[in-house]
This record gives structure tokens, sequence and C-alpha cells, in this order.
């Protein structure tokens, strides 16, 4: 497999990896070697309020993922219904592999063609537990109605794209883990054209799932390069890939290649839809956000 750059979504913000180990355990700075937080134990210092007379707590800055409280879980579930409803209603949706999903927590790293895929897996993927997708990239999470959106649904786990915000999204990361959930990334960390196409991935996912012990399950999505009315989206879940060992930078990298193996494997023998008509056209476009300006012509499968 050819060397890999850091990628937008799914890296390590700020770190190599194995910077980003050493940091994240060191006392006091983050959870402990397994990964957990000891019970009972708080940050220490002044537990920060709001403004002076105002009975409220700390202004949310976005960026702190909505793990637990009954309207957390109630966003959650309408979230799930609206997506599910509306995805259904313009696609089908063929899923194979959902036996092999872990019940409890565990890291999902799926190839990325279109904005619409977290949707998509938000609305096949079983209601526990409960989804959180890594990104996005922002600097402040209240500014814009699509940030807003996006938190208020209670699947984001963004991060800045300052250097020193490793630490601090490797504790949301955490706190996703111990409610019980599970973290979605999308590796190759942008959308691309091409079906049968994967990308270099990042190392952010391997990262995550050595730091946690928690196992990785590679997940296809084929039929979203372009979004037409009435054609089958084939979501593909594979077996989960264990994480065992500490998240050294040998570690991470070998993980990552035998990630990319099963997913590149995973998402062959879909072939290239043809583009759908103006409306299709339209909606795939909507919130696709091309590096190149535009959408490129399809690689060939086998260049990546």
């Amino acid at each position: 497999m050819s060397s890999r750059e850091p990628a937008i979504t799914g890296e390590i913000p700020g770190a190599s990896v194995a910077n980003a180990a050493t940091v994240a355990d060191r006392p006091g700075t983050g959870p402990g070697p397994s990964g957990v937080r000891p019970s009972g134990v708080r940050p220490s210092g002044p537990r920060p309020s709001g403004p002076r007379g105002s009975g409220r707590g700390p202004v949310r800055s976005g960026f702190e993922p909505r793990v637990a409280g009954f309207r957390a879980s109630l966003r959650y579930a309408a979230t799930r219904l609206f997506v599910g409803a509306v995805a259904r209603s313009y696609v089908r949706l063929r899923v194979d592999g959902a036996t092999r999903l872990p019940r409890g927590p565990y890291v999902l790293c799926f190839n990325h063609q279109n904005w619409t895929d977290p949707l998509l897996l938000l609305a096949v993927l079983p209601r526990e537990p409960r989804v959180h997708v890594l990104g996005p990239k922002e600097e402040d999470m209240a500014r814009g109605w699509r940030n807003r959106l996006m938190g208020w649904t209670g699947t984001p786990v963004p991060f800045r794209p300052a250097k020193d915000d490793l630490l601090g999204t490797t504790r949301r990361v955490q706190a996703v883990f111990e409610s019980g959930g599970l973290l979605a990334i999308a590796a190759e960390g942008r959308i691309h054209s091409g079906e049968g196409v994967l990308l270099p991935l990042s190392e952010g996912a391997a990262f995550f799932a050595l730091r946690s012990g928690l196992p990785i399950v590679p997940c296809a999505l084929n039929g979203t390069s372009w979004l037409c009315f009435g054609r089958t989206i084939r979501i593909r879940f594979g077996a989960p890939i264990p994480a065992e060992g500490r998240a050294t930078q040998v570690a991470v990298q070998g993980l990552t290649e035998r990630i990319w193996a099963a997913l590149h494997e995973l998402c062959q023998g879909y072939p290239d839809p043809p583009p759908p008509g103006p409306f299709g056209r339209w909606f795939t476009e909507l919130f696709n956000e091309w590096p190149e300006g535009s959408r490129p012509a399809p690689p060939h499968p086998g260049g990546a």
C-alpha cells in the first residue's frame, strides 16, 4: 500500500500517532492506559458557571458530544426515524453482514463518496449502540445552521483545526466509548468518485481502536456516488478486526493497512452508476465538498 498523508476527517489532529499515545497517557491529562477513567474521579479545579445570576451552566461550545440524558436520547431517536424514513422513500437500502456487528462499543470505518453516507449509516445501524461520527473539522460548532443542526442531533464528535486539540478530541472520543456508543470514521478524509476506489486511510481509526482496545468494523457504502430515485444502495459490514496492544506507530500503521485491505475488498463488485437527471444531480452534490472544486473523473479502481 502506498504511503499515507494526513487526511481531513478521521486524522488525529495536531500530532503524530506516537506523540498522541504519549500525551494521552500522561498522568492528569486523560484516561489511563486502559482508556477508561477510574470511577468517581472528577477533574480538579473550580466548576465553570454561566453568567452571574443566570442560573445556567456553562455555554456549550458544541464540541462536547451529547452522550446521555433524556433530551439527547429523544433527539437521537427523532433523528433516526426522520433520516430512515427519508432515505427509504428515495432509495432502496440493501444491508449485508449486519449480524457481524458487535453489541457493545466499537469503531466503524467506512468509505466516503457522498455527504449522505453518515446519514445512511444512521438509518440502517441498530438503535444501540448509539452512533457518533468523527467530524466535522470546525473552529466553532455554534456558528452556521448546519453545525447547529448536526450538534442538535447529538451524533457528531467534532474537532478543531488548531494544533492543540489532540487531547480534547481524544477525550471526546473516549466519552463516546464510555457511554457505550460507537464511533464512525470516514478515514479517507474526503469524498471521492469511483465505486470500487478506496483512497489511503488516515490513522485515526486505528489509533482510537488501539487506545480503547475496541474492535474495528469495516463498512463499504456503494451506490452513493450518484443519488438516483429508486436506485439500490448497498451497505456491507465486514468482520470485526481486533485491536490489541498499545497504540505505537508500528501498531497503528499495521492495523491501518489491515483495515484498508478489508474495506477495499468490501467495496468491489458494484459498477459505477450512470448520472441521474437534474434533480438527482442537484441532490447528490447538495453538500458535497470537493477538494478539487468540482467532481473529478473517477480514477481506475486499481489505482487506489
